[in-house]
């Protein structure tokens, strides 16, 4: 038993690690984004003056429409209060919308919270990467993920994740709803639920016909 419990450990380590650099590696992107952006700023501005000074009144408002269009694809969407969160969850975002997968979130975290940054990267790395996966399943007109998180007031993070999903309502196994993703996949729910554990919080998932959710409760 122990000799399985260590390789148990060991596969949530390695996936851990991955995980962790697979939400660096995409918030670096989207900064990228951003820096290679306001790099361009001076001569956007060139432009724009030339097309005013010139009286091309069309042309400056066209360029001014695909300067809004670029601007909002690098845009962070969410500005929670707390650094991680946005991080995480911007990334995430952006990622969605090339995906044509709507999100509708509803982020507030004013507090600092003592959660670690790596244990809530994998906890919303996960959710956000399973709503995902099972949204694009799903006609573009039907594909959405909802999220709520705050702070409340007996000091506690709330996460919440609600996903429209293809499948109907899935039934539990020894507690446990099993995972879709095939044999040897799933350390990710594994994950989440020993971190919800080591920090004394809850954890509650439900099934619905096409739909999932999770809500975690993390003490602070």
């Amino acid at each position: 038993m122990k000799i399985l419990s260590k390789l148990i450990d060991k596969r949530i380590g390695e996936y851990q690690s991955t995980l962790a650099k697979t939400h660096y590696d995409e918030v670096e992107t989207m900064y990228n984004e951003m820096r290679g952006w306001r790099h361009d700023y001076k001569h956007h501005i060139s432009v724009l003056k030339s097309y005013a000074q010139d009286g091309e009144t069309d042309r400056l408002i066209n360029y001014l429409n695909d300067l809004d269009e670029d601007l909002s694809k690098t845009d962070r969407r969410l500005k929670t209060g707390n650094k991680m969160t946005d991080a995480i969850l911007n990334s995430k975002i952006s990622l969605a919308r090339e995906k044509k997968v709507k999100v509708i979130a509803e982020v507030e975290i004013i507090t600092a919270l003592t959660t670690p940054e790596i244990d809530l990267c994998i906890i919303l790395g996960n959710l956000f990467d399973n709503a995902m996966e099972a949204s694009i399943e799903l006609p573009e007109k039907d594909r959405l993920i909802r999220i709520y998180m705050t702070v409340k007031q007996n000091n506690q993070l709330y996460i919440s994740f609600t996903n429209f999903t293809a499948t109907k309502k899935q039934t539990k196994d020894h507690g446990r709803f099993k995972t879709t993703k095939g044999k040897g996949r799933g350390f990710g729910l594994i994950r989440i639920d020993h971190i919800v554990e080591r920090h004394s919080g809850y954890i509650n998932r439900n099934s619905e016909d096409g739909a999932f959710s999770t809500e975690i409760l993390l003490p602070q």
